[in-house]
């Protein structure tokens, strides 16, 4: 009976680990496709690729994930630029990504 209990505590704290990935991962979309048509570009495949994971603590001295994830964006259509994105829980950290350039920002 106890190893049933265990089991079932372990599948709990994984799904609950799946469930927050799968979170943060729609918030990266979400926050690259705004970045992305803030600067006029597009987002390619509107998707984000995790590439980091770690035990960071927040400002509240907790321990919390920090999620890296990266996705493309074009500025025309034919050329491909990397951008970056750090989430902590729900907050934005870190970003590097397309920005309006000055001439779009004079024209609008």
């Amino acid at each position: 009976m106890p190893t049933l209990l265990i089991l079932m505590i372990l599948g709990a704290m994984v799904f609950a680990f799946w469930s927050a990935s799968r979170a943060a991962a729609e918030r990266a979309v979400r926050l690259g496709g705004e970045a992305c048509q803030a600067a006029g570009v597009q987002l390619i495949d509107q998707t984000v690729h995790a590439t980091g994971l770690r035990l960071r603590r927040g400002e509240d001295g907790r321990l919390g994930f920090e999620r890296s994830f990266r996705f493309e964006y074009s500025e025309d259509g034919t050329d491909r630029h990397i951008a970056r994105l750090v989430l902590h829980g729900e907050r934005l950290v870190s970003f590097s990504g397309p920005v309006a350039s000055a001439s779009r920002v004079m024209l609008d």
